[in-house]
């Protein structure tokens, strides 16, 4: 099923707006370093759900997500000026799961290529336990 076209330029809009009004106007202590990661915006273009990661510990995730909330009205009435649609989508904040996801894939994929590494170096210098080619051939009928 292909994406409304429509709602991929708002969503794209959108991320415009809100990276600019997190970085020129909203003047918050809370506000820790975020960068908006993604928006999608619903197909009837009602809601709004923008994704951050924030640089930090739990302490500036916390305080920037109670930032974001505070500014919620303010972010969503410069997004309904901005662009000029009829009904000015609801705006929803949600913290981006993908840099914890990467950083525990990259953990397996370093703990199997550490396993690969070690099974290597065992089965250095083995022999197998049988012949050479355990399988049947038209030569061994004969």
């Amino acid at each position: 099923m292909s994406e409304n076209p429509r709602a991929r330029r708002l969503a794209d809009r959108i991320k415009e707006i809100v990276a600019q009004l997190l970085d020129g106007r909203i003047k918050d202590p809370r506000l820790g370093f975020v960068t908006i990661t993604d928006v999608r915006v619903t197909g009837d273009l009602q809601q709004a759900s923008v994704f951050y990661t924030v640089y930090g510990d739990e302490e500036a995730h916390a305080g920037t997500a109670a930032a974001l909330e505070s500014a919620k009205g303010m972010i969503r009435s410069e997004v309904g000026k901005q662009t000029g649609v009829r009904l000015t989508p609801s705006v929803e904040f949600h913290l981006d799961s993908v840099p914890e996801t990467a950083a525990h894939l990259d953990a397996a994929l370093l703990e199997a290529r550490r396993r690969d590494a070690e099974l290597a170096a065992l089965r250095e210098g083995k022999l197998p336990a049988g012949d050479a080619d355990p399988y049947r051939t038209a030569d061994d009928e004969d």
